[in-house]
């Protein structure tokens, strides 16, 4: 799921505020702990080497965020695929791997015990 700036219903409006919000847009329900988090990332970064060996060889953790520019497409255990580009909000839910369309810079928020084991693997990985 994910929506553009200007899809996002606007709620109140005053002289110079605008207030947006969009109910249920993912559900954090006994999640825990949540981590903030700023990556920046380059053009062609593909997670798929990266989440092999994970459930599904994909991410199993959602995540709610923001694309502050650049592109991303995620591609779903179905093979479902959906871009994100600048000004979208978005919501991964788990099961995903990400491909980056074009550099960019995204603020997510992740469960944090589910995306520290993620990051971990990767990690992992990469010094393999």
């Amino acid at each position: 799921m994910h929506l553009a700036k200007d899809d996002v219903q606007v709620k109140m409006q005053i002289p110079g505020a605008v207030l947006r919000l969009q109910p249920d847009f993912g559900d954090a329900t006994g999640l825990g702990k949540i981590s903030g988090e700023y990556f920046s990332l380059a053009a062609g970064v593909d997670t798929t080497p990266l989440f092999q060996g994970l459930h599904g060889n994909a991410c199993q953790c959602p995540h709610w965020g923001f694309v502050l520019r650049g592109r991303i497409t995620t591609t779903d255990g179905q093979g479902q695929q959906e871009t994100v580009q600048a000004n979208d909000l978005f919501y991964w839910p788990p099961g995903h791997n990400v491909k980056v369309d074009e550099d960019c810079d995204i603020v997510m928020f992740s469960p944090q015990h589910e995306h520290i084991h993620v990051i971990d693997h990767m990690i992992g990985k990469v010094q393999s």
